[in-house]
């Protein structure tokens, strides 16, 4: 077949199929440049899901009359420099107006403060319409209909309406976060309306745009982000151990000031997170990340929700250092939900349910139908006394109860341990939770989870203070592998030596191991090379080989700690509380379950009606 020049319609429909893959890139296109316009508020209006009608007003800086019609024309923009390494800017490409205009019926309404009128251009699946006169007040309106009508093959893949709308909301949210000064409102027949007022620029302002957007519990179990390395600073929160999600996408990440979604950061959070979470268990994160434009590609893909680093290494150490150093600064603290799941935990729908069913039938004297049938006050063992207290008492002589769960008394610890986070031991039941007191709450601990901590992280401590014992083998194992894996590898030999595993080169496209860490007893020689082959590949980092080495230590903690059953006297239970506050990341166990359980006073009484 001959070679043809494609037409300047189809050029705009392929682009448009890797800018616009659904009504929510849209939006994120039109309200970036309204945020590169500088404008401080953006109103979005849907219909349909977006599909049906996207409308995005600003009252940023506008488009002069004479150059909206380069406004739709593709490869024409602002705001590239002459380095293209330079981008400062949320979009730069020049594509997604026009790529938009081809596919849907597109109109653009702006106005600059100093013009005297509006101006206002239209595209109707490709077809370019003279500019012509409007009215509108400073600012720019683009208006974008029926979406994909000019490719309705496109339809077929499009998500229902409800599904669609939410995508859009997540979009708007998403760059929200990274703008708190700029006001935000999303309206429309196919939604509930969402309206983000500005919070200011700096880092309370923020924390309480992050808090409209994240949910209002998250501040207060959120721990605060700041360090740098080499000319790279990351700010934002993370969550504490104790409050996580079922999935990541409470995890927001920003690079310049641009969202993103990237693998690299979300290993970062994983791996900050190995040991205090369990697997099914996500944080929730806003991380920003200020770097040299020239230090990060950001013209990856024409979405531009992927980026590259020019050092992985260097963010990805820095994400994960930072985290760690805060997880470990927060001491011991659950999250501010716990109480209310305690709380649910210790009421009794079944009875409150017969209490409610007796007040909606008038119930005022002494007999109500419950579970066994009428109920009668006067027969009930819980009547009213009709004697008097002493009576009644005089009668009542069981002397000391034998327990031998309950051995702590308020004379066998300190008044001064009250005062710690985790209180005074008070007594141990069921041979495993050690019940504590706080000058203000009640605190149940899980022994063999605390102690499993404890043990865990001396290993990993021991660990890091030095080099990891290694095992030789007796006849060195040969793994042959890819070319550059092999070249991977070698690179990162010296820090496979610290933790046990001695390997080099051996010919072109081979490794010879000739020590194993001998924490790892026995194990696959190629399979773990392999594997971490292939970890260098994805992150460029030596993290596997430490990952599985945590995990022998984490199995020989299980397995080394207190034990369920195991009678505690009052010194060690006390003697375990002060070591479990002195430990970072002992509110949960290595497996990701908490290990300690707090109540308030004030919860208590509400239990009991007293507030």
């Amino acid at each position: 077949m001959p070679i043809r020049q494609l037409s300047e319609t189809m050029i705009n429909q392929i682009a448009a199929g890797e800018v616009v893959e659904r009504p929510a890139s849209v939006v994120k296109e039109l309200v970036e440049n309204a945020l590169d316009a500088g404008a401080d508020r953006i109103e979005i209006v849907t219909a349909g899901g977006g599909l049906n009608l996207i409308r995005v007003c600003d009252d940023g800086a506008g488009i002069p009359q004479a150059e909206l019609a380069l406004a739709v024309a593709r490869h024409c923009t602002s705001k590239l420099s002459h380095d293209i390494h330079d981008i400062r800017s949320l979009g730069f490409r020049g594509e997604a107006l026009p790529s938009i205009g081809s596919v849907a019926r597109l109109s653009i309404r702006s106005r600059t403060e100093n013009a005297d009128a509006a101006a206002e251009i239209s595209v109707d699946g490709g077809r370019v319409s003279a500019t012509r006169p409007a009215a509108a007040n400073r600012g720019t309106m683009v208006e974008v209909r029926d979406l994909f009508f000019a490719t309705p093959a496109r339809l077929k893949f499009m998500k229902g309406t409800r599904a669609e709308a939410s995508a859009i909301t997540d979009v708007v949210k998403r760059i929200a976060v990274a703008f708190p000064a700029v006001h935000f409102s999303i309206s429309g027949s196919d939604r509930n309306p969402l309206d983000l007022q500005p919070c200011g620029d700096g880092e309370e302002g923020r924390l309480a745009r992050i808090a409209d957007v994240m949910g209002a519990e998250f501040p207060q179990n959120a721990l605060a982000l700041d360090a740098e390395r080499e000319g790279v600073r990351l700010t934002g929160h993370v969550s504490i151990p104790g409050y996580s999600r079922g999935n990541a996408l409470q995890q927001y990440a920003y690079v310049n000031g641009r969202p993103v979604r990237d693998k690299l950061i979300a290993s970062a959070i994983r791996g900050a997170y190995a040991d205090v979470l369990a697997r099914d268990r996500h944080a929730v994160a806003a991380l920003f990340l200020s770097i040299d434009p020239a230090d990060v590609d950001v013209n990856v893909h024409p979405a531009k929700a992927d980026v590259r680093f020019r050092d992985p290494g260097l963010v990805r150490g820095l994400i994960v250092g930072a985290v760690r150093q805060a997880l470990a600064g927060a001491g011991i603290r659950p999250a501010s939900t716990g109480a209310a799941a305690m709380m649910g935990a210790f009421r009794a729908p079944e009875r409150q349910a017969y209490a409610s069913a007796g007040a909606r039938s008038g119930f005022s004297g002494h007999r109500y139908a419950g579970p066994a049938g009428d109920y009668d006050l006067g027969r009930s063992p819980q009547r009213p006394l009709e004697r008097g207290f002493a009576e009644d008492q005089a009668g009542f002589d069981a002397g000391p109860l034998d327990s031998a769960d309950a051995r702590a008394g308020i004379a066998d610890a300190p008044a001064r341990a009250e005062r710690m986070a985790l209180g005074a031991a008070r007594a141990q039941v069921h041979g495993n939770y050690i019940v504590a007191q706080t000058t203000d709450s009640l605190v149940i601990v899980d022994q063999h989870a605390a102690h499993e901590r404890l043990v865990y992280e001396a290993l990993k401590q021991a660990l890091e203070s030095r080099d990891v014992p290694a095992q030789m083998l007796l006849l060195p194992e040969i793994v042959d592998l890819p070319e550059e894996d092999a070249e991977r590898l070698a690179l990162h030999a010296e820090t496979f030596r610290r933790f046990g595993l001695g390997l080099e080169r051996f010919g072109p496209g081979a490794v010879i191991v000739r020590e194993t860490p001998a924490m790892l007893g026995e194990t696959d020689v190629g399979q773990l090379v392999r594997d971490l082959a292939d970890e260098l590949a994805d992150t460029d980092t030596a993290e596997a080989l430490k990952a599985r080495l945590d995990r022998v230590a984490s199995t020989m903690a299980c397995h080394g700690s207190v034990r369920s059953g195991r009678l505690m006297r009052p010194e060690e239970m006390n003697a375990l509380l002060r070591q479990m506050e002195a430990t970072p990341g002992s509110a949960t166990c290595n497996h990701g379950r908490p290990t300690y359980v707090e109540l308030k006073l004030a919860d208590i009484e509400r239990l009991f009606g007293r507030r």
